[in-house]
């Protein structure tokens, strides 16, 4: 009994430290559900595997006890979705529901009793979200993603205003919309800076172009 107290704490723990990552980041999903998650999977795991002992050898009793964690990455799977937002055609949350989704597992193996599995895998989570991360944005440094809302007219001004401050456009993709009846676009770029150039002069610059509506901005 001692032991399978020790497999969910041990759940909560590696659990936790992938939530408190996803915390930190201000994601969707942090701390207490990735807590929740690793927990609620070893616990459904360690029923599937040790709570029908007493009517397995049974005549005419015929169960496949695996089959109970087996539903924990399909029922995890929608927990995921729910972290997933859909925001002027950006996906966003994919990485958070992933990591419930390896979260779950990490639960699954502790449950299961496999330890040292459990451990690495949290370690190699940890790696990709964090050292992946700052990686990454080492190889993009001075990229920008702009989402604008902007009027007909304005398109062309745009491009003008992040080439005056020293940016180049490396994604174009606009698409028409009502605002209110009146015609508008909505532009998605992705823009490299140059050495000399600023994020912040860009965003001011567009900002104060003729018949832009809107401007949200995100730094990689």
């Amino acid at each position: 009994m001692y032991n399978m107290f020790l497999r969910l704490l041990v759940a909560g723990i590696l659990a936790g430290l992938i939530g408190i990552e996803r915390e930190l980041r201000s994601k969707e999903a942090g701390l207490r559900t990735h807590f929740l998650v690793g927990i609620g999977s070893a616990l459904i795991t360690i029923v599937s595997k040790y709570g029908f002992y007493d009517i397995l050898g049974l005549d005419g009793i015929g169960l496949d006890p695996s089959r109970i964690a087996a539903q924990i990455v399909s029922g995890v799977g929608f927990l995921g979705a729910g972290t997933i937002i859909l925001q002027k055609q950006a996906v966003k949350g994919l990485t958070t529901a992933a990591g419930i989704w390896a979260t779950s597992g990490i639960g699954i193996a502790v449950g299961a009793g496999l330890y040292e599995i459990s451990i690495f895998s949290t370690v190699l989570v940890l790696v990709g979200l964090e050292i992946l991360q700052k990686s990454l944005k080492t190889i993009l440094r001075g990229q920008v993603d702009m989402v604008i809302d902007i009027l007909k007219e304005s398109k062309g001004d745009i491009i003008k205003s992040i080439e005056e401050c020293k940016g180049n456009v490396i994604y174009y993709k606009s698409r028409k919309s009502r605002n209110n009846g009146e015609e508008t676009y909505t532009v998605e770029l992705k823009v490299r800076l140059k050495k000399e150039g600023k994020a912040l002069d860009i965003i001011r610059k567009i900002e104060d172009t003729d018949g832009v509506i809107s401007v949200e901005v995100e730094n990689i």
